[in-house]
């Protein structure tokens, strides 16, 4: 367990969104925020209004990831690592360029697995460390039109489960978070009425609980936890009809392209 207060706390992709949100519950609880983010005027403005610290963030680097540990570490050993960092791309899988699937790979699996690299060996040493990597129900229920997406949130949750496996002996914990769809830049444009969705400030509230209650998966809301088994013991044909029902029979992926364009010109920027 994590006590929040006077602790250091790094919050990848933490300018908008879930990040910012988190960041903001974090620094209620007394933590020392670092944020980080591709985007380091907004993460700046954002560390400004929260009273909290920033720094330029690319996930998909190592060495920024490490600059980001040292910076951070400068305010002490950091207790706490939130893995948010996250894109989306939506549509039919063959429609899209692999230049952006292989995008979204380097984001949201390879920023994880780089985050978890630099920052996992100093709370192992110290025996002392809690890390929140933010998955998705798309890890355990897949949706057309958010192939790719689907199947990196669905890696960062069994890669967040063997490496569990192999510090149970230690104090340090890992908790994956699967939100189901957040009203965020990253649903923009997106029909999102027929089904469940939460706040950004929902999910942060979960996340910050993480320190207290370690929990290893951790859906929000709580009751959509047996949908993974549920997708598994059903018989696929069924299953897509009725994925198709809660999309209103909308094609794989549908967006409306004028609410979305901002957010795909600052992911493909």
């Amino acid at each position: 367990m994590i006590d929040l207060d006077g602790a250091v706390v790094c919050v990848t992709g933490g300018a908008r969104g879930i990040g910012r949100a988190t960041a903001a519950a974090l620094k209620r609880r007394g933590a020392k925020v670092w944020i980080g983010d591709l985007d380091a005027e907004e993460a700046a403005r954002t560390a400004h209004e929260l009273g909290a610290k920033s720094t330029h963030l690319d996930v998909t680097d190592e060495d920024s990831v490490a600059a980001f540990h040292r910076s951070a570490a400068g305010d002490g050993p950091v207790a706490m690592l939130v893995n948010n960092a996250g894109i989306q791309y939506m549509g039919p899988f063959v429609d899209q360029k692999l230049s952006a699937y292989h995008r979204e790979m380097a984001v949201n699996l390879g920023g994880v697995i780089n985050g978890m690299h630099e920052f996992l060996p100093e709370m192992i040493a110290r025996n002392h460390g809690h890390i929140v990597n933010v998955a998705s129900m798309a890890a355990k229920v897949t949706t057309p039109g958010m192939s790719v997406y689907c199947a990196t949130k669905y890696a960062v949750a069994a890669l967040s489960r063997a490496v569990r496996a192999e510090i149970a002996d230690t104090r340090v914990t890992i908790t994956t978070i699967m939100p189901t769809a957040v009203h965020t830049e990253l649903t923009a444009g997106v029909n999102l009425s027929l089904l469940p969705t939460r706040q950004p400030e929902q999910i942060a509230a979960a996340i910050a609980a993480s320190a207290r209650r370690p929990g290893r998966e951790v859906t929000v809301p709580r009751w959509l936890s047996p949908f993974g088994l549920i997708e598994d013991i059903t018989p696929e044909p069924l299953m897509q009809r009725m994925k198709r029902l809660a999309t209103r029979n909308e094609p794989p992926g549908h967006f409306d392209e004028g609410k979305r364009r901002n957010y795909l010109d600052r992911i493909e920027g």
